[in-house]
């Protein structure tokens, strides 16, 4: 018994330190998974998003833009790597197929968050509405991790992969 409640406290407490990525928003068929951003220093006037969505739907739908409260616009945006030049364009919509899902992340399609009102601190959070073709508004929580971080703080994983 008493191997059995040492057991058990160390599983509790293991639990209770374990990061919590289960942050789930929801709007019709869409499930927004662990929106995340990084800190920006003082006067920096953009930052990026990122986040899975998968559609659990069986129609496809897109994913518009959107909308934030810490900054003037929301727009998707792409990064490519031409003859070892990256390059960043706007695109106009992401298409979200029936039954599966995308990843906005680091160095490829992001959000873009332009005309930031105020810098984004580490360890806090920030609110935004994403905008969907079909689904209609999702307002999500994007937690913030550190300058420069390539996945979400505390992820050890590696970030959401699909």
């Amino acid at each position: 018994m008493r191997h059995f409640r040492s057991f058990a406290l160390a599983a509790a407490l293991a639990f209770a330190a374990a990061p919590a990525f289960a942050q789930q928003f929801k709007v019709g068929d869409l499930v927004i998974e662990q929106p995340w951003t990084r800190a920006t220093p003082k006067g920096a006037s953009v930052a990026a998003g990122y986040l899975t969505i998968r559609n659990n739907g069986t129609s496809p739908d897109k994913l518009l833009g959107g909308s934030a409260d810490f900054a003037e616009t929301v727009q998707i945006h792409e990064m490519s790597n031409a003859n070892g030049v990256m390059k960043m364009r706007r695109i106009d919509g992401l298409e979200i197929p029936a039954k599966g899902g995308v990843t906005l992340k680091p160095n490829g399609v992001h959000l873009m968050f332009q005309g930031l009102k105020r810098p984004l601190v580490a360890g806090q959070t920030v609110k935004a509405t994403l905008t969907f073709e079909h689904a209609g508004s999702a307002p999500v929580e994007f937690k913030i991790g550190g300058m420069g971080a390539m996945k979400p703080a505390g992820d050890s994983m590696g970030g959401m992969k699909m």
